[in-house]
């Protein structure tokens, strides 16, 4: 009777891990394990299925050895650099806009975040069909008279990875304006107002005062937006498929090509590593920079 009490009390005094124990577990299996078995599935000789031969880094040198994934590689960095630098310029001026009490905020916040609300499978589509040249804004404006203007980027090799950018940042810009619009309402408003006392003008306040509060905002979004930008494949897959010929291909699409259409297992989960280690060596020190200087100012 002892222990049936002792155990209970014992339930009852963890109950929320107990309830969180089962989600756990799954993620432990499903997301991490699958995480180690990608490892280690790159580091043998798995072609349409998986093969448990270790052949050590020979997939890995197969993958840097070819020119697709160079292309795909530079692909992702010029995508993800501009898509991560607009999306987060455009959410913050919109946020700032915003933070300005102007009327009907409540509409325009809806319209900006509208966009999320869309799959990317959706939005590669329709922007698809803005940017063929047959259909869309090119044959709107040619219509309208201007018939010398052109739009072809979707079909043109240097052009078309902009077109990714211009979808990407549509969708996403609202999301990010939403966590600087949540950060800045959280900014104590005596602060402003000392300032402006003070007669330093609205741009010194926000450069000096307001920005570097949104220190942590700012690594949530290019945490968020670094995340999407590795991981684009609908998006790539429904506006242009990869193409014109290769012209667009991202890790991701370059590993579901691998994986599912050359039944090549072994090189797509070395991409996958790639695409990982990626993400670890980029978010870890930027994590622990910010750790460091938020000790720091506690520490002040």
């Amino acid at each position: 009777m002892s222990a049936r009490r002792t155990l209970k009390t014992w339930a009852q005094d963890h109950v929320s891990q107990l309830a969180l124990a089962p989600t756990g577990v799954l993620a432990l299996v499903f997301v991490y394990g699958f995480i180690l078995l990608t490892i280690y599935l790159s580091l043998t000789d798995s072609r349409i299925l998986p093969s448990y031969n270790f052949v050590g880094f020979e997939q890995w040198e197969r993958l840097w050895g070819a020119r697709r994934w160079w292309t795909a590689v530079n692909n992702l960095l010029l995508f993800g650099s501009l898509f991560i630098g607009f999306a987060i310029a455009i959410g913050m001026a919109l946020a700032v806009f915003l933070d300005q009490r102007v009327r009907a905020e409540g509409v325009i916040r809806t319209i900006y975040l509208y966009p999320m609300a869309l799959s990317f499978i959706v939005t590669g589509t329709a922007w698809k069909w803005m940017l063929n040249p047959d259909l869309g804004i090119e044959q709107v404006f040619q219509q309208w008279g201007w018939t010398s203007f052109q739009f072809n980027w979707l079909v043109q090799k240097d052009m078309a990875i902009y077109t990714v950018v211009i979808a990407a940042v549509w969708q996403s810009s609202g999301f990010v304006m939403a966590i600087f619009l949540a950060a800045l309402r959280g900014i104590d408003a005596s602060i402003m107002q000392s300032a402006m006392v003070d007669g330093a003008s609205m741009f010194r306040i926000y450069r000096r005062i307001i920005l570097p509060q949104l220190r942590p905002a700012m690594f949530t979004a290019f945490v968020l937006l670094l995340h999407m930008a590795i991981k684009s494949f609908d998006l790539v897959i429904a506006l242009t498929n990869g193409g014109p010929g290769n012209a667009t291909d991202l890790p991701a699409t370059f590993m579901y090509t691998f994986a599912f259409e050359r039944s090549r297992l072994g090189i797509a989960a070395a991409s996958a590593t790639m695409m990982l280690f990626t993400v670890v060596a980029i978010i870890v020190p930027y994590l622990y920079a910010e750790l460091r200087a938020q000790n720091r100012d506690r520490r002040d």
